[in-house]
């Protein structure tokens, strides 16, 4: 009877172990396979030095995830908050009656232009591209996100960026946010919107930056001029017409840059002017100072390395004061704080106050830190001698 005993003993406990084997067999191939490939991918168990280890045999083959992103769904997702800064604005032409007329919103709807604009304060101080809105003759009706409308008064023309200010009697207003335009460069994705229908309704598209145009100067001739902005953005947007005024935004929701146009030989030019100079020319509307703009007077060229090496120039840069006909009148304004100061076509202006002139610290875009009447001293290159001007603007 004991030998019986020992021998099923025997049989229970070899079926026991081969019990064991089959299911720590099966439980390592789990592990191996799926139970730690995905605790290893986490963030709290990949730490730990036994799923690094055990990490490194572990190799996974075809592993194909498909993932689905709505473009359409990103792109007004990550627009939402700079979408509710963006601002219809009615232009209604009433010529001479200006003061007395009052037009209702559905006049207005009939009987004006119609732009996009963009807030950038709180208390209602609206940013547009000059193109978007009538300058004179004109009253403005101002449709928010919210579904409200506001009259509004043109507050000024900022003449070094194009830009315009309008103001509305409102408060805790959504604004946008500013971006770095410094930090933008081409290849990078963009979005802008634009709103200038009858009734609020926001357009979108997507694209690149395409280029970042250091010597595009806003006055539209093949020179650039002491009072225009220079420095904008281009893009592959299409129908940009529909978004003059309008924010660029980047995909963060920043604004980036502010739509606008040209018209050069007959042509119309869409580009878009950097936010750090929306910034600059905002801070000027709110202290009241765009009728303060600086004035010097003359046309000229930037230098590049390559003008320079084509024209045998001594500088590679600089503002080379230039005529295409080679006539100082051209060149220089009569009456002018520069022709008054003595400068001559062909002066290559180098410094501003010491500060040096180049790509990225144009001449007209320096001048714009001042104001009229300001003193200044220019750093001037004439027959290859540096002389210093100074310059009452």
């Amino acid at each position: 009877m004991s030998g019986l005993f020992k021998k099923k003993h025997v049989i229970r406990l070899a079926a026991l172990l081969l019990l064991i084997f089959i299911i720590g067999g099966i439980g390592g191939v789990f592990f191996e396979q799926y139970a730690i490939p995905h605790l290893s991918s986490s963030v709290r168990f990949s730490r730990l030095p036994f799923f690094k280890k055990a990490s490194e045999s572990v190799t996974v083959i075809n592993k194909t995830e498909q993932i689905t992103v709505n473009e359409d769904d990103s792109v007004n997702k990550l627009a939402q908050n700079a979408a509710n800064s963006v601002v219809n604005i009615l232009s209604v032409a009433i010529g001479d009656d200006a003061k007395i007329r009052k037009v209702s919103l559905a006049e207005a709807q009939n009987e004006s232009a119609s732009g996009t604009g963009v807030i950038v304060t709180s208390d209602g101080l609206i940013t547009t591209y000059r193109g978007a809105i009538l300058e004179s003759g004109a009253r403005y009706i101002v449709l928010l996100s919210n579904g409200s409308h506001y009259e509004a008064k043109l507050k000024g023309i900022d003449e070094l960026t194009n830009l315009a200010y309008l103001k509305i009697e409102a408060s805790n207003l959504p604004v946008i946010t500013f971006a770095n335009s410094d930090s933008y460069y081409p290849g990078k994705k963009m979005v802008v919107m634009g709103n200038s229908f009858g009734e609020y309704q926001n357009r979108f598209s997507a694209g690149l930056l395409s280029n970042a145009d250091k010597v595009f100067n806003l006055d539209g001739k093949t020179v650039s001029s002491s009072e225009k902005w220079e420095g904008v953005f281009e893009t592959d947007f299409n129908n940009q017409k529909e978004y003059v005024g309008g924010p660029m935004i980047s995909y963060s929701g920043e604004l980036v840059g502010i739509v606008g146009s040209l018209n050069i030989d007959n042509n119309q030019n869409y580009l878009q002017i950097p936010s750090n100079a929306v910034r600059a020319s905002m801070e000027s509307a709110i202290s009241g100072e765009l009728q303060e703009r600086p004035f010097l007077g003359i046309y000229y060229v930037p230098i590049t390395k390559e003008y320079s090496l084509v024209n045998d120039l001594t500088r590679d840069r600089g503002a080379l004061i230039y005529s295409a006909s080679g006539k100082q009148g051209l060149a220089i304004l009569a009456d002018s704080p520069a022709e008054k100061a003595g400068l001559k076509l062909n002066d290559i202006i180098i410094a501003i106050n010491g500060q040096e002139i180049n790509l990225s610290n144009p001449l007209s875009n320096k001048l714009g830190e001042f104001k009229k009447g300001d003193q200044i001293e220019l750093l001037v290159v004439r027959e290859n001698k540096e002389i210093v001007v100074p310059v009452s603007l």
